[in-house]
């Protein structure tokens, strides 16, 4: 099992960033993880890190996003706070991630069952979390479809909000980060809004946050890079 390098990581499209992701979760779903020597990785990435995406999730502790992608040492960079929201910080370490590290795609990964999104659809205030979940309730008021129980005692609702929130998350990356819209228009990087199914392991993407340009010429094959 290789470690990214400068070299490997340069070759990366964000187009293929999202295949590998896509098949590493593959494995997890099924159980087949690559074998990775980790204290090999400690030592081969000792010296500097090429990681070839940026994935912002959830804090909660079923959504480790190494374990849910399959992927090793300084394979991606993780960005975790509860309700995967965004705020002036997070967009610094996204640009910081892209820009100057060279990352080659931006996933917002949110999750099924969010106790944020519940706290958020109850309109729960409680200390400093008063304000975070208020970055979640736009979402809460966007979504339309649920006439009758609108907390979290209904499912659906709840997975409604979540499904908004990340979609509303991928517009917020673009329109607040000068740096990052202009990386995404020139086909620099990529950004894609995602769900994982804690009960499934499975993470689905969506098409419609899918702001990734196609190459012609994709230089790099997937097991060129063994992943």
């Amino acid at each position: 099992m290789r470690t990214l390098n400068k070299e490997l990581q340069s070759q990366i499209t964000p187009r293929q960033a999202l295949g590998l992701l896509k098949e590493g979760n593959s494995r997890f779903v099924n159980n087949l993880k690559l074998h990775r020597d980790l204290l090999e990785q400690v030592n081969a990435t000792s010296e500097g890190q090429w990681p070839f995406a940026t994935i912002l999730s959830c804090i909660d502790s079923r959504t480790s996003s190494e374990l849910i992608f399959d992927q090793g040492l300084g394979d991606v960079f993780s960005i975790r706070i509860a309700g995967n929201v965004v705020n002036t910080d997070i967009l610094g370490s996204m640009e910081f991630a892209c820009k100057v590290a060279g990352s080659k795609l931006i996933v917002v990964l949110g999750h099924t069952k969010c106790g944020a999104v519940k706290g958020a659809c109850d309109h729960v205030e409680m200390g400093n979390l008063t304000e975070l979940l208020s970055k979640l309730q736009p979402a809460v008021y966007q979504e339309q479809q649920t006439k009758g129980e609108r907390s979290s005692k209904n499912p659906e609702f709840v997975e409604n909000v979540a499904e908004i929130n990340v979609k509303r998350t991928v517009k917020s990356i673009l329109q607040r980060s000068f740096i990052l819209e202009q990386m995404v228009e020139n086909g620099e990087i990529g950004i894609i809004g995602a769900m994982y199914n804690v009960e499934t392991g499975l993470v689905e993407f969506y098409a419609d946050t899918d702001f990734i340009k196609d190459e012609q010429n994709a230089h790099l094959s997937l097991k060129e890079l063994g992943k």
